[in-house]
């Protein structure tokens, strides 16, 4: 990679730049200058599905995400490596709050023929039985009406959840944010999660809104508008990983089928500014399908079925599953309705079912607590289809994700904002710091910067943004920074994925290598020698000597083409690291199947930044 010239000011132009009042070169900054890591996909007790197998409760949640030690469901004892910065316990709106009255053997709920019949298998201490009655319990939540109808309990849940989150925000420190999960078309994960920025007062005037409410994602928009409209509140919903829809979550057709409208795209782009593009169930960020050049797009694929596997994939579903893809979409609906209903920036999120946002590789708890670490987890099933091929087994799960916020200060308020304005990032469970900004202006000197955001903010706008009308230079110039976790695995490689409508109505893409480690040189087609791979699978360790701590870059377009509609984004690679299965097999002494990874490339996607022609 060609070297960056020394661009180190002269005494006489340091001396010109602090004569003023700005010597300090902080003074007066008002950009975001913290990412604050957080989940917003955590389950625990009080969700119906995970209530049947954990017992970490929504307090267990908070006190482990900001740093204190909890004893699992199965009695190990738990902690965080590091703390997360901000929480929200998106607990199941359907039938909210039932678990812990089945449970407890509340009268009211055993009273009913299933509430009895739930209850005498869950306390049986069988775990064939209670995993039998979970899934039953799960597939409860497909049907039209509530198997148990526990309304007054559901606001009551609520309400002693609202007061909780209250009780463990501490602005500065840790964010305890108020939110939910919509849970709809059980069979194809079309879930959203609710993200409120207000407080118990406030969100206390709704409760939950559930797919008992509607299964159509057009009608929970419509009440997330209700909400703000009677409360002056504001309100979002993040879409799940798209990877198991099949084909329904980026689709191009409203809820019904019919040609989506203007008005129901814009509805979504208002209230869904951000997609959760990676976590435990697989990556959506793209597929080689999809992709085949591009080979990094094979990472953690769950493609064999929908959620609960009463579905085959077909590759037809495919490009309305994946991020990557639903951007492209995006360009295209922009053109034909004048909105784009996919402008939204990408996260990553756990939805674990356990009560911990626990996605360390060497820390890493699972999807729910039906198994937790122990020497066979690994060919556990965790998710039955009755078609046995369908069927997911402990391996398949990844160990991620976590979610990266720019904001101004640690509260409800700023996190919320970045959410909102897309100013986010996610990772697949390593916290690699991510700047990237778009303008018309940056020079290669510009990424000598030890402070790449001061000219980043200065000369462009940052991730989720729209570039500016064009001010001067032949095609868009981006500044990247990319710094890694300090507990992770050095950075093989930082690239650009661009996006792209023709004019006849195609779309394209392209992957980017903008800078590596080491002195890898690209070929004739662009793609770059791997890095290598350091870790001793047997120890489950691996060295740094390969990769690099940090990369920081300018690259320009050199495909630009001014009259084409086009997105950005930015992937950061890490050097190949142990993954979770090898940590497992090292900790318990068990040979694995050979088709177990026990390696992982840990990544970071930015949000895009969009070009839009003028005129």
């Amino acid at each position: 990679m060609a070297q960056v010239q020394d661009m180190t000011p002269s005494k006489e132009d340091v001396g010109a730049r602090f004569t003023s009042d700005h010597y300090s070169p902080y003074a007066g900054r008002n950009f975001p200058t913290q990412v604050l890591w957080g989940d917003t996909h955590l389950h625990t007790e009080v969700s119906v599905d995970a209530g049947t197998m954990t017992r970490l409760s929504q307090e267990d949640a908070f006190r482990f995400a900001r740093g204190e030690e909890v004893t699992t469901t199965h009695g190990l004892r738990a902690k965080l490596g590091r703390p997360l910065d901000w929480l929200v316990v998106s607990d199941h709106a359907e039938m909210y709050g039932l678990m812990p009255q089945l449970l407890a053997g509340d009268p009211q709920v055993l009273s009913t023929p299933q509430g009895k019949a739930w209850y005498d298998e869950l306390v049986s201490n069988d775990r064939d039985r209670i995993f039998d009655t979970a899934m039953e319990i799960v597939a409860s939540l497909s049907t039209d009406t509530p198997p148990i109808d526990n309304a007054d309990a559901i606001k009551s849940a609520w309400q002693t959840y609202t007061a909780l989150a209250d009780r463990y925000n501490d602005p500065g420190t840790f964010t305890a944010m108020i939110g939910y999960e919509w849970t709809a078309e059980g069979g194809d994960n079309i879930h959203r999660n609710v993200l409120f920025r207000d407080n118990a007062a406030m969100a206390n005037r709704v409760v939950p809104y559930s797919q008992f409410d509607s299964k159509n994602p057009e009608d929970l928009w419509a009440h997330l508008a209700e909400y703000e409209d009677l409360t002056g509140g504001d309100v979002l919903a993040i879409p799940h990983n798209g990877n198991l829809s099949n084909g329904r979550l980026f689709s191009v057709s409203n809820y019904d089928g019919t040609p989506l409208t203007a008005e129901l795209a814009a509805l979504r782009a208002r209230f869904e500014p951000v997609i959760e593009t990676t976590q435990i169930k697989g990556d959506s960020e793209a597929h080689p399908f999809l992709s085949p050049d591009d080979e990094f797009a094979d990472f953690d694929t769950w493609d064999a079925s929908n959620l609960n596997g009463t579905q085959a994939k077909i590759p037809e579903m495919l490009q309305y599953e994946y991020t990557r893809e639903a951007y492209k979409t995006g360009l295209m609906l922009e053109e034909q309705l004048g909105i784009n209903p996919y402008k939204a920036g990408q996260i990553g999120s756990t939805d674990a079912h356990t009560g911990m946002a626990a996605v360390e590789e060497e820390n890493f708890f699972g999807k729910h607590s039906g198994v937790e670490p122990e020497p066979n987890r690994w060919e556990h099933v965790v998710i039955e289809a009755p078609d046995p091929e369908f069927t997911i087994y402990g391996w398949q799960q990844a160990s991620g994700g976590y979610a990266a916020a720019w904001a101004t200060e640690n509260t409800r308020e700023a996190i919320f904002d970045a959410i909102e304005r897309r100013e986010v990032y996610g990772t697949t469970g390593s916290r690699i710091t991510l700047r990237f900004f778009g303008g018309w202006d940056f020079a290669p000197e510009d990424a000598a910067s030890r402070l790449p955001a001061d000219i980043g903010y200065a000369k462009g706008v940052p991730m989720g943004s729209d570039l500016p009308a064009q001010t001067g230079g032949d095609a868009p110039s981006f500044l990247i920074a990319a710094l890694k976790d300090s507990y992770s695995g050095n950075l093989d490689r930082v690239q650009v994925i661009k996006g792209w409508l023709n004019s006849d109505g195609t779309r394209g893409e392209k992957v980017y290598n903008v800078a590596w480690s080491g002195d890898r040189q690209l070929d004739a087609d662009g793609k770059l020698p791997g890095v290598g791979n350091t870790v001793d699978v047997a120890k489950a360790t691996w060295t740094n000597s390969i990769g690099a701590p940090e990369l920081i870059t300018q690259w320009q377009d050199p495909d630009f083409d001014p009259s084409v509609r086009a997105f950005y984004y930015v992937r950061v690679i890490e050097i190949p690291t142990p993954r979770w299965t090898a940590y497992e097999a090292m900790r318990f002494d068990v040979q694995m199947d050979s088709n177990v990874p026990m390696t992982t490339t840990e990544r970071a996607y930015s949000s895009p930044i969009w070009y839009t022609p003028q005129g």
